[in-house]
């Protein structure tokens, strides 16, 4: 059994997710890097690897609630141990709610919001064994103030935060935190095709003047994921440069 933390990283093939497993192996954590495609997760490893770090990888299709509940479990029999949930895989299906279709809603409420919810079930005991844990729901501005064209992905998004608040007043006495991390506009694959017009537009609205980095969002989590974040929980953290701000 390693005597490091373990911590399983889904999405983490690129973005944020990758972001968030190279953070957390850098401090010390032995990473199961989780997503569909097994390349580019080999490529992460081998990269974790070489800087010092421990990691492995899984592949899961996060839609499939079986095969979730599997993974969690042969971390847990592989590992002895799972001390760090980081749900940070996502999909989108955007499109107008008068032209959705039912498909492209499940499509997204499957894999955005009941795939965290089989995922933190399957992990609440082996946690709970330990005495210790760190769930964090990586969600999105839009499930905060909406987005036109995303019924789906903002309904999913808002979903985690009543989920995630749940989980930490029944699992809070165990030992077990479980926050929000909201995103605003983050340089990754999602954003870079936007046209320049829309970001400066979205860059107007923000108090930094500035998209944010997928490691803004890495080091966010590296604090709520430590020994040293015990006393938050429940709560959802808008990383998004000051957009979203009452």
């Amino acid at each position: 059994m390693p005597e490091q933390r373990v911590a399983i990283v889904t999405g983490a093939s690129r973005g944020i997710g990758r972001a968030i497993a190279l953070r957390l192996a850098k401090d010390g954590r032995h990473v199961v890097a989780v997503a569909r495609s097994e390349g580019p997760l080999n490529e992460l490893v081998a990269e974790i690897t070489a800087a010092g770090g421990s990691a492995t990888a899984k592949t899961c299709d996060l839609a499939d609630s079986g095969a979730v509940t599997a993974m969690i479990e042969s971390v847990v029999s592989e590992l002895g141990r799972l001390d760090i949930l980081v749900n940070n895989a996502g999909i989108t299906r955007d499109n107008l709610i008068l032209r959705m279709s039912d498909d492209e809603w499940d499509d997204v409420i499957n894999t955005n919001l009941k795939s965290v919810f089989v995922a933190c079930r399957a992990a609440a005991r082996p946690m709970m064994r330990g005495k210790f844990g760190r769930i964090v729901n990586i969600a999105s501005t839009s499930g905060l103030v909406g987005n036109a064209g995303q019924a789906n992905y903002a309904a999913a998004k808002s979903g985690l935060t009543g989920l995630t608040k749940t989980i930490a007043r029944e699992l809070g006495g165990k030992g077990i935190t479980a926050n929000t991390i909201a995103p605003g506009f983050i340089q990754t694959d999602m954003t870079k095709d936007l046209p320049e017009q829309v970001i400066e537009g979205v860059k107007a609205m923000m108090a930094v003047r500035t998209l944010g980095t997928p490691e803004d969002i890495a080091a966010c989590v590296a604090y709520v994921t430590s020994d040293e974040a015990g006393y938050l929980t429940g709560q959802t953290i808008a990383v998004d440069g000051g957009m979203t701000m009452c």
